[in-house]
């Protein structure tokens, strides 16, 4: 070798080193606090305008994704199941876990507010509080799941229909078999096109992230936070819970595997949800860390999509558990065994209701209509949502992996090595899972 190639290679290298998306996410985090604080303490319109519309574009840029990559994430998802051996008892095992996970967190949430009484000497009236423009009945629910035409659920983003249009879809293309191929080979084009593009809207959440931190605060500032301390730390104390306390030990006694690594491997895509406040906005980084984890690709296409769109620990059973009893707090109305048992019900089944997009509103009204509870309350709590919503949409997606990894280690199907090996190194783009974990036969356990 050569002294010159020698003197090449001793070089040191002067490219930048790559900071972690995890630190970006943090910068951003502090970045949107302290300029929040600057626009709101100084009164500097330029920049409280600034915020906000960053603020406001990154959300939208992660919706108008939400559409078209639902309706083909669902009918992938469900023509992939003829892949998989015992697909039925599979897609059983995944919503009865949901429906296990979410009782289970209703009922933290709800032993915390009988508690810690959250709207109890927060000063706040029945009079602070103003009825939703919009509403979710147990009617509008039933009869919403079908649309009119198929255009407007996609015009309005009214997820729910979505889901059943793409469901009808999938079982559609399941039963014509070869003769729906063309069509599927379509469908998979597009979603990887649609979930590249996701990719570089992802790439942008530190901005995002600062964007919506300061909107926060130039819009509510710090005061409002005494109000709620009890009901916020409630909030993020019953999540906590569940994340920390019964995901882990779930992981350990039912799924046995260690839990630590579990975090280990979906720490990306909790991350992301946290500041994006989105469930299905994170949906492609969610199904690549489940991925990673070891659960097969053919069943992980179909429980993290289904999972984004129903299943919601935090924002559809410890949220509108809490806020139930806050509510009714604060409109002096008094709750029974009954109530506590609907809340339990109308969390399990109209969890899919609040649609994985960012807030909870519809299943907070669905809720308070279902207890007979003033809507107005629901404009009590609306100022204070973005904060709450971090915590239970990084709960949420926290879950949409955690059932996925239980199902496949019941079913023997887990793939061990990749899930002692998964690693919290970020994901950037559609492929990296890929390469990481192989593709492998799936069958389930007879």
């Amino acid at each position: 070798m050569s002294a010159s190639a020698s003197a090449t290679e001793a070089k040191p290298s002067s490219r930048i080193p790559k900071v972690p998306f995890w630190a970006q996410i943090v910068a951003g985090l502090v970045l949107g606090v302290l300029l929040g604080w600057i626009a709101r303490s100084q009164d500097v319109d330029w920049l409280k305008e600034t915020l906000i519309q960053v603020g406001g574009i990154f959300v939208q840029l992660l919706k108008l994704a939400v559409a078209p990559l639902v309706f083909f994430a669902i009918l992938v998802s469900i023509t992939n199941l003829r892949k998989v051996n015992n697909a039925a008892r599979l897609a059983a095992q995944t919503l009865l876990w949901f429906m296990i996970t979410s009782l289970v967190a209703v009922a933290i949430g709800i032993t915390i507010g009988l508690l810690t009484n959250p709207g109890a000497g927060t000063g706040l009236t029945p009079a602070d509080g103003k009825a939703p423009e919009g509403q979710g009945s147990w009617i509008d629910f039933l009869t919403g799941i079908i649309p009119t035409d198929v255009i407007t659920p996609f015009t309005e983003l009214n997820v729910l229909q979505i889901v059943f249009m793409a469901a009808v879809a999938g079982i559609a293309a399941l039963q014509l078999g070869e003769k729906a191929q063309p069509i599927l080979s379509l469908s998979e084009s597009i979603l990887e096109l649609l979930q590249k593009a996701l990719w570089w809207v992802i790439r942008l959440a530190p901005i995002g992230t600062a964007g919506l931190i300061g909107k926060a605060i130039v819009n509510y500032g710090w005061d409002l936070l005494g109000k709620y301390a009890t009901f916020t730390a409630d909030v993020y104390i019953g999540c906590a819970l569940v994340l920390f306390g019964v995901y882990p030990l779930l992981l350990a006694t039912v799924a046995k595997v260690n839990p630590l690594q579990f975090f280990k491997g979906a720490w990306p895509a909790i991350q992301l949800a946290f500041v994006s406040r989105s469930s299905v906005g994170t949906m492609p980084v969610t199904q690549k860390v489940t991925e990673r984890l070891g659960v097969p690709k053919e069943y992980a296409s179909f429980a993290v999509p289904f999972g984004a769109t129903t299943k919601m620990d935090g924002c559809a059973a410890i949220y509108p558990a809490l806020a139930a009893i806050f509510i009714a707090q604060i409109f002096d109305v008094q709750l029974g065994v009954k109530e506590y048992l609907l809340i339990a019900f109308v969390s399990v089944i109209g969890s899919a209701a609040t649609a994985g997009l960012t807030g909870a509103t519809v299943m907070l009204t669905l809720t308070l209509s279902t207890l007979g509870l003033p809507l107005e309350g629901v404009g009590l709590l609306m100022a204070i949502d973005p904060i709450l919503d971090m915590i239970r949409t990084a709960t949420n997606v926290a879950g949409q992996a955690l059932v996925p990894v239980i199902v496949s280690a019941r079913e023997k199907i887990l793939d061990h090595t990749a899930y002692e090996n998964a690693s919290a190194s970020p994901i950037d783009g559609p492929e990296d899972a890929r390469e990481a974990a192989p593709e492998k036969a799936v069958v389930a356990a007879a």
